[in-house]
């Protein structure tokens, strides 16, 4: 791991770690990739699975047929069930506790102020399939879904060259009764459900990761359709002290490389377990800050996609962070939780967006709608403010909607 100085500009090259993220020659096949398939549809479907995937499909062939999902069970290790049962279970007790009741305020002359809170009525999900098939990915982003309500949740995965979609995706999809799943990747992908095809009807938002491409679609299709977030590589920060667990620490550094462009960095008050560490870890970063407080706010600038806290007072030191996607605390909650059966959705915020993203949350399968309420006499009471600042604007037509409801 390389050490660096904790200096402003040091620290500064972490904290804006997404300016080497977008790259202009991805934004631009991004963009060709885009407005191909709204031109072309799925004939451009077809071609980019083609080109990139090495599959030849027809249209007909890119939704997996039920008897593919019911097969899959076959393809799959006996406990697999089991254990996703209980995992289930446990995002499914998380996303449960978010739901929310609306507000109501009811005021004088009958005035009524409330919201309506509906559930999106279409969400498509990506789940990347290249390098590691991303099973977890499926109950982390349905889940949530399906509890607020999402009629239509589709999936989108790549399939492999047998033309096939990974078996486990397949068996969780089914388990969640999620039926609609396309054999789709890429920024194709993501234009299609945003887009729509003749195959493939669109979405009203996207949420899932992806790689470089997938996410460059997402930003440009914004508006077209909702998405999550515009997350980047994983990313970890572990804060430590000499009391720290060094094969803990080092375990769980180690786990964030196996994801490719992963990030690692250690921030440490004990010069002693920074050089451990280093002997052990190839790549990363160490930090090594005089007091908590340092680590504190070092940790608050990186704003980590997950931050483990792997001292003995984590629960106070946690009360400090400001910017974290998740926080883990103490020496038996590694990352790896989170990614797989903690509960909440490990699809967060990257690149120091965790200071203005959260992770994935109920809310985000929600839309809430205003209801307002008056009577004569509740508009009366404030015709005279309405009036005001209408003419203050120079709407007065804003105005006179409000007037003529008085005239005799």
């Amino acid at each position: 791991m390389k050490l660096i100085k904790q200096t402003g500009q040091n620290i500064e090259k972490l904290c804006n770690r997404h300016l080497s993220f977008r790259k202009k020659r991805i934004e631009e096949k991004v963009r060709g990739i885009i407005d191909d398939v709204r031109t072309n549809g799925d004939d451009a479907l077809m071609k980019y699975t083609r080109r990139f995937d090495g599959v030849e499909l027809t249209p007909r062939q890119l939704q997996v047929a039920e008897s593919e999902i019911s097969s899959a069970f076959q393809n799959i290790t006996p406990d697999f069930v089991e254990h996703l049962k209980t995992i289930i279970n446990n995002v499914s007790n998380y996303y449960k506790k978010q739901l929310k009741k609306p507000c109501k305020v009811k005021g004088r002359d009958g005035v009524l102020l409330k919201e309506e809170i509906r559930p999106l009525e279409s969400v498509g999900i990506y789940i990347p399939a290249g390098t590691a098939p991303l099973v977890s990915s499926v109950y982390m982003t349905a889940v949530p879904a399906i509890i607020a309500g999402v009629k239509r949740v589709v999936i989108v995965t790549p399939p492999n060259k047998e033309a096939q979609v990974n078996p486990y995706i397949l068996a969780v999809a089914n388990l969640l009764k999620v039926s609609e799943i396309y054999k789709l990747g890429g920024a194709q992908a993501v234009a299609a459900l945003a887009l729509g095809t003749k195959t493939i009807p669109k979405v009203d938002k996207i949420v899932g990761p992806g790689n470089m491409y997938v996410t460059e679609a997402k930003r440009q299709l914004f508006g077209y359709v909702d998405i999550d977030m515009l997350a980047g590589p994983t990313e970890l920060l572990v804060i430590a002290t000499r009391y720290s667990n060094v094969d803990y620490v080092v375990a769980d550094l180690e786990a964030q490389m196996e994801h490719v462009g992963g990030l690692s960095i250690l921030v440490s008050t004990s010069k002693q377990l920074i050089q451990q560490v280093r002997e052990r870890v190839a790549n990363g970063y160490c930090i090594y800050c005089k007091n908590m407080d340092e680590a504190v706010e070092i940790a608050n600038q990186i704003a980590p996609e997950h931050l483990q806290i792997v001292t003995n007072n984590a629960v106070s030191i946690a009360r400090k962070i400001k910017n974290a996607g998740a926080i883990f605390l103490g020496p038996y909650s590694p990352t790896a939780l989170g990614d797989y059966a903690a509960g909440p959705s490990h699809v967060l915020p990257t690149m120091g967006t965790a200071r203005f993203f959260s992770g994935l949350c109920l809310s985000d399968f929600t839309k809430t709608s205003h209801v307002i309420a008056y009577s004569k006499k509740a508009l009366e009471r404030v015709r005279g403010p309405v009036e005001k600042v209408a003419h203050l604007e120079g709407l007065t037509k804003h105005a006179d909607s409000v007037n003529v409801r008085f005239k005799t």
